[in-house]
């Protein structure tokens, strides 16, 4: 029996070690396209346009060179190169990896700044200087 690639489903299996039947076929809404696919500093900008459930269109980011970044005291955006992810309060071994998720602090070339959007969602990475 094969499943689809990242299905949750309900145990098939009995409390006595018996077999369940299968209640239902996986359903396509139950697939949740697929596993997670964080994005990573690069070279340059990549992005991909994805068709979502409902027949929307996302854009996702895979790669990022460069972020918008805030700058408070100045009250404007300038967009700085990626220089390293310096921490990630969601998961240490993001920093390690070079993925860059929402809560990531990032060096850039204008300085410290913590990302504020979800590239992966978003298909930018927004962040806003901390020094």
């Amino acid at each position: 029996m094969k499943l689809g690639a990242y299905y949750k489903g309900g145990d098939l299996k009995k409390p006595s070690g018996g077999k369940k039947r299968k209640v239902r076929k996986t359903k396509k809404k139950a697939l949740g396209g697929g596993p997670p696919q964080i994005p990573k500093l690069g070279e340059a900008d990549v992005r991909v346009v994805e068709r979502v459930r409902g027949g929307n269109l996302k854009v996702r980011l895979r790669e990022a060179r460069y972020a918008n970044v805030y700058l408070p005291k100045e009250r404007r955006s300038v967009k700085a190169k990626i220089v390293s992810i310096v921490s990630t309060p969601a998961n240490p071994d993001f920093a390690r990896r070079n993925y860059i998720v929402k809560g990531a602090v990032i060096q850039t070339e204008v300085g410290r700044a913590v990302v504020t959007s979800r590239p992966g969602q978003d298909g930018a990475v927004n962040a806003v200087l901390v020094e």
